[in-house]
């Protein structure tokens, strides 16, 4: 029994064993021999109690040593120490730096196969998005759902279903959408009210669009215009109603040979029309070659050649006996030797002879440059056929809109440069602002242009008639600069109604130019029209656009603020 203790303690006890530890003793015991079974179950107690002993050192030291390596760590307290604080942990520096427990991975690690051994070994943590797109998701922990005899049935509802029985097929909430749900009182009440209030608003607004289209408000109620229905389109259109016998659509649905197209009357033959061609409206504004410019010198040498070569022309024809010889030029500077016998016999004959004659080429020389020179009319015509060249190379045109054209000196200028300048259009005059349009010559819009925008001072009223000058009153006489300054006129005027108008802040703006395919007025006609309606009447459905833009225009400085 010895020899199977000592065998069992030496093969049980493999941890170290303390220092501290007292020997096991293989002396047999006093009374061992006397009583053999009590002493071998003293031995297996003893033997069972250093064993859980060095077990628990063995877990002890283990412990320490993890503690040691990660300072975040806290010792498990065990036995006598349960109730102490807990270690403060210890962090190094530098690279003796360990993880933080959470970077840690605690979980338990799943078996490997030899496969997986050697793979590399993935980080614990996701440091950027690619590594958590990697990351392997873990499996969700599986719920026990315990199976009951008595839920078993997955139509019931969804509170008993999802506790009771564990079919997956149980619908969600099945019953929650089942309660009843009532209208409130008048809802629908409300709703038709809504409703009438809505085609009553309607009603009414179309017709104020059409008592506005008949007062000449159209303008006002721009956005109720879109509401009017348009007319129905025609039966047929007028480049197919040649050609349809009934004229009307429906007759497509005849034969080929009903219908107007091989006929004798109808537009359609066997010959080509070929149109003439029409020039482009760009050519019309082709600069003209203009002659090679010569100095001084050159012309005067031009003019030598030129003069010489009819002379000679002349002197050939004088031998050829086609033209009479010229009389002799005779002057009194060459008196003598001309007329030499002549003038010794009578020289007060010869004298006045040759004074007559001197005055006959003078008197002739002016008569010639008198032919020569144009009259009033032709000279008048003459400035209308250069107009008529100008309009030849293209029509352009120009709106202005005016604040307030209320001073005749103003509305003279404007009419009376649209006249000189062989202008036709419109002078409008509206309560809120006032409407220029022109159409001419490039030319001649340009300048109009210039005089509008530069030329005419619209903040100077017209001088009275009967005065010379007109004070200006600029404040108190005591000022400096004060008093009554003498100036072209004041910034004050009267309209045709007789009220005062100020021209303080009285400007001129060009809306739109741009060039135009013909005329649309034979004259320049100034026109006062209190409503848009009469305004756009008077400029016709093809320029009634212009007033509009003219009404909605506003200058950059406007529109900035």
């Amino acid at each position: 029994m010895k020899k199977n203790a000592v065998g069992i303690a030496a093969t049980v006890v493999a941890a170290p064993v303390p220092v501290s530890a007292k020997p096991v003793s293989t002396s047999p015991s006093p009374g061992l021999s006397g009583s053999p079974a009590p002493a071998s179950a003293s031995v297996k107690a003893d033997l069972a109690r250093r064993v859980a002993e060095a077990t628990r050192r063995a877990a002890e030291t283990s412990s320490r040593a993890a503690i040691k390596d990660n300072p975040y760590m806290s010792m498990p307290q065990v036995g006598k120490n349960k109730n102490r604080p807990a270690e403060p942990s210890q962090q190094g520096t530098g690279l003796k730096m360990t993880a933080h427990p959470l970077l840690l991975d605690t979980t338990t690690p799943a078996p490997q196969s030899k496969k997986d051994r050697y793979k590399p070994m993935q980080p614990k943590f996701a440091s950027i998005k690619a590594n958590v797109r990697n990351a392997p998701t873990p499996p969700p922990a599986p719920t026990p759902t315990p199976v009951s005899e008595t839920s078993s049935n997955p139509y019931a509802s969804a509170s008993t279903a999802l506790k009771d029985s564990g079919f997956e097929g149980t619908p969600r909430e099945r019953g929650t959408g089942r309660n009843f749900r009532f209208n409130p009182k008048g809802k629908y009440v409300q709703l038709g009210n809504e409703m009438r209030r809505e085609n009553q608003l309607e009603a009414l607004k179309q017709r104020i669009a059409e008592s506005a289209k008949k007062a000449g408000l159209d303008t006002e109620f721009e956005t109720l215009e879109k509401n009017i229905r348009r007319d129905a389109p025609p039966d047929a259109e007028w480049w197919d109603v040649a050609l349809l016998p009934n004229k009307s659509y429906e007759d497509l649905s005849l034969p080929f040979s009903a219908l107007n197209i091989r006929n004798t009357d109808s537009p359609i033959t066997i010959y080509i029309q070929h149109p003439i061609p029409i020039p482009a409206p760009g050519e019309k504004n082709k600069v003209a070659l203009k002659p090679l410019m010569l100095t001084k010198k050159e012309q005067k040498k031009m003019r030598k050649q030129r003069r010489q070569a009819e002379l000679q022309d002349k002197r050939d024809r004088i031998r050829m006996g086609l033209i009479p010889p010229d009389a002799p030029k005779v002057r009194l500077g060459n008196l003598m030797k001309v007329l030499t016998s002549d003038a010794v016999q009578d020289p007060t004959k010869v004298e006045a002879k040759v004074r007559r004659e001197v005055a006959m080429r003078k008197h002739g020389h002016e008569k010639m440059n008198e032919e020569r020179k144009l009259t009033d009319e032709q000279r008048r015509e003459k400035i209308e056929n250069k107009k008529i060249d100008e309009e030849k190379r293209g029509i352009f045109g120009a709106v202005f809109k005016v604040k307030t054209l209320s001073d005749p000196a103003h509305r003279y200028k404007v009419r009376k440069n649209a006249e000189q300048l062989n202008l036709s259009g419109v002078c409008i005059f509206h309560p809120s602002f006032s409407m220029v349009y022109v159409e001419g010559a490039s030319k001649f819009v340009r300048k109009y242009k210039r005089l509008m925008l530069e030329r005419i001072a619209w903040t100077e009223a017209a001088r009275p008639r009967g005065a010379e000058e007109v004070e200006l009153d600029n404040g108190d006489s005591g000022e400096e600069g004060g008093g009554d300054v003498k100036g072209k006129g004041k910034a004050v005027t009267q309209d045709e109604t007789g009220e005062v108008v100020s021209l303080e802040d009285n400007k001129c703006f060009i809306v739109w130019e741009g060039q135009l395919r013909d005329r649309a007025f034979n004259s320049f006609k100034p026109r006062s029209c209190p409503t848009d309606s009469s305004a756009k009447e008077l400029l016709g459905a093809r320029l009634s656009g212009y007033w509009d833009q003219a009404k909605n225009w506003k200058p950059e400085e406007e529109d900035l603020f």
